[in-house]
């Protein structure tokens, strides 16, 4: 007895000492978040078909998408959900890099440009040992020769990429048929892929994500993974698909990988461009808004559409089985959204009737769409799935956007978001555990063309030219503006909590928050030169009503990120400086805070020399100062501020004891000066 309560004694001690190395392996989940293609709010069940389907109004035609739908059940649904801007390229820089579009590199229609010289999600996730895969459309490539892109997704932290490169390429869902433009180029890697005879891209795609996941668990199940699965449907062509989706799912069924050169998948046969799911074939409905009519069929341009719709719901639900069927579920944190609202576009034969997102109403009870901020152009339906992690049913009200999604992850996996996103962690609100931090949600865009002219719209908002745009939300008030002459022009606001279509604009009877958000558009963004905007030589307004002291703060952190993180943990000391200088300071990262007290209103030219150390400014919200992702002696940023005191956050990340700081600025064209002490307080 006595040997078998020492052995049952050992075997308890040995389990309790295993259970850390348990939980530390389940704090680093998998990640796979799906970015679908103008896909409209309206467009899923759950968050707008269903509705219609139950008013059974027979001239309301209604898409339905079952997988999704069980996904959400399943899962959290994120209804107040915004896209960092209302068209694909730059939504996807700001999602990949966690910043708004005040702060991205590509913004605008910049299709192709770039990505920018800093950390994305993939970089991020790699530092705590994942293993990182893009899937699908890029486009944020850069220029270059192929397939040579400076900015191609494996020197932007993937390990692994299959997809089309060019943003354009992406509108065809044939790389070898298209109807549209004629073939385009998949890549693997550096490498152009040969053999795709009637491939659809969603089928393809599908099913190299599926034989990745297949693969890595396989071979490398202890290290966790990130899959960046960009779709490029329904954008553009709707191309259908050969065939219907293969029965099952996951293992045992759906898309499947072959690999054979002419047949890639098991759908790459039959007929190019012909599937049509049997109820959208058959579907009627009452066109002239008259029972005693008969009913005609749905055009075809319609059926193609949610032919494409429902393509996608099989895509997903084919890939939540097989993550069911591994059992890694649990362990899979999966986020399906989209980069912007409904698109106009089908790029089909003069024969076709041309596209509008008026049939199914994808825009749901929004105005806008595509190129929009109203709410139409910038609300996702956007679904969270991970078992026993999120509540099923969860409904998350609290607004939240795209750039979101880098703390997000790094919070989830245990890595650190770099000092520079906008973004905050959404992890509270997912699981119910903890508190959630507001999201800061900002948009800014410029197009030239109008609002659609469609008759579920606002009059007031038909037509309405678009020009340079700006959109932000605090609670549930959102402020627009369209057609932005200078930084005096007012924000429309709305309760959009009430007020879905935004047709009651409370402007006069919020003259604080219209302050507010004009001050608030200036601190969170600095000019681009690529995208100019009429309020890049607005003053930052200064605070007022200040009671300061003479100094900053300067704080102490032993960080071991291999950059400056958002999160810095427990402060190991704090004193009072005169000025920012690293001198005696403990640990390996100082934060000096306090304000700097601009003597003139005007453009100032800040300057940082330093030696060789991470180092990162901000004014306000503004990154006015980024060197935290190359290391360099130097680096400055110019903003235009009114006189008066401003706050003022400055990072540095010691490499050694040696480490030196100088800051300077320079006002207009006077000459660059140290900035004393005289200008520093707290």
């Amino acid at each position: 007895m006595k040997k078998n309560y020492n052995l049952s004694l050992s075997l308890l001690l040995f389990f309790i000492l295993l259970t850390p190395v348990f939980a530390e392996k389940e704090e680093k989940p998998n990640i796979i978040f799906i970015l679908v293609d103008d896909l409209g709010y309206g467009d899923i069940g759950v968050f707008f078909q269903n509705e219609r389907k139950a008013q059974n109004d027979r001239s309301e035609p209604w898409i339905m998408t079952p997988m999704l739908d069980k996904m959400a059940k399943e899962g959290a649904m994120l209804t107040d959900h915004y896209t960092a801007a209302p068209v694909c390229a730059p939504s996807r820089a700001s999602i990949l890099m966690g910043v708004n579009q005040g702060h991205a590199h590509v913004r605008n229609n910049q299709f192709d440009k770039e990505i920018g010289e800093n950390y994305t999600i993939a970089d991020i996730l790699k530092t705590v040992g994942y293993e990182t895969i893009a899937i699908g459309k890029w486009g944020l490539q850069g220029k270059g020769e192929a397939p040579n892109w400076p900015a191609h997704p494996l020197k932007k932290g993937f390990d692994h990429y299959f997809g089309y490169i060019r943003h354009a390429d992406g509108h065809e869902h044939y790389p070898v048929e298209g109807i549209y433009r004629g073939s385009k180029e998949v890549y693997d890697g550096y490498e152009i892929v040969a053999g795709l005879e009637k491939s659809y891209t969603g089928d393809l795609f599908t099913a190299k994500a599926k034989n990745y996941i297949i693969s890595h668990q396989e071979e490398n199940s202890e290290q966790p993974f990130f899959m960046y699965l960009a779709y490029d449907t329904p954008h553009a062509v709707l191309e259908l698909p050969t065939q219907e989706y293969p029965s099952g799912g996951g293992l045992n069924g759906g898309m499947k990988w072959l690999g054979t050169p002419g047949e890639m998948t098991n759908t790459a046969s039959g007929e190019v461009d012909s599937f049509i799911y049997p109820e959208f074939a058959n579907a009627t409905y009452d066109h002239d808004k008259d029972p005693d009519t008969p009913e005609i069929a749905w055009p075809l341009t319609y059926q193609r559409y949610a032919t494409v719709n429902r393509r996608i719901d099989d895509q997903v639900g084919d890939l939540l089985q097989l993550l069911k069927d591994l059992n890694i579920a649990e362990n899979t944190l999966v986020i399906f959204t989209s980069d912007n609202g409904p698109s106009t576009e089908s790029y089909l034969p003069k024969e076709y009737m041309k596209y509008t997102p008026e049939f199914f109403n994808n825009f749901a009870d929004f105005d806008g769409i595509k190129r929009d901020v109203y709410e139409g152009g910038l609300r996702t339906a956007t679904i969270a799935f991970w078992p026993n992690h999120i509540k099923a049913g969860t409904v998350i009200t609290s607004p939240s956007i795209s750039y979101d999604w880098m703390p997000t992850f790094a919070d989830v996996s245990g890595a650190s978001a770099p000092i520079r996103t906008d973004g905050v962690s959404l992890l509270p609100s997912l699981t119910g555990k903890g508190k959630q931090e507001p999201s800061q949600i900002y948009v800014e865009y410029s197009q030239n063309g109008k609002l659609p002219d469609y008759a579920e719209f606002l009059e007031a908002h038909r037509n309405r030219k678009r020009g340079q745009m700006q959109m932000i939300r605090k609670g549930n008030m959102v402020g627009v503006r369209y057609d932005i002459q200078n930084q005096l022009d007012d924000f429309e606001i709305y309760d959009v909590s009430k007020d879905s279509h935004q047709g009651d604009n409370l402007a006069n009877q919020k003259s604080e928050l219209q302050e507010e958000f004009k001050s608030s558009v200036l601190r969170r963004r600095i000019a681009d030169l690529d995208a100019p905007r009429p309020y890049d030589t607005s003053l930052v307004p200064a605070l007022k009503g200040l009671k300061v002291k003479e100094g900053l703060l300067a704080t102490s952190y032993q960080v071991s990120s291999e950059f400056i993180p958002s999160a810095l943990g427990k402060a190991i000391s704090e004193k009072v400086v005169n000025l920012p200088g690293v001198e005696g300071e403990n640990g390996n990262l100082v934060v000096w805070t306090g304000y700097i007290n601009v003597p003139e209103s005007g453009k100032y030219t800040f300057s940082a020399d330093r030696e060789q150390s991470h180092f990162f400014m901000r004014i306000h919200d503004i990154a006015v100062i980024d060197g935290n992702y190359k290391i360099a002696d130097s680096a400055e940023g110019s903003v235009y501020m009114e006189a008066g005191y401003h706050p003022v956050k400055i990072y540095l990340m010691k490499n050694d004891k040696s480490a030196k700081l100088k800051l300077s600025w320079q006002f207009e064209d006077k000459p660059k000066e140290v900035i004393s002490p005289d200008f520093w307080f707290r």
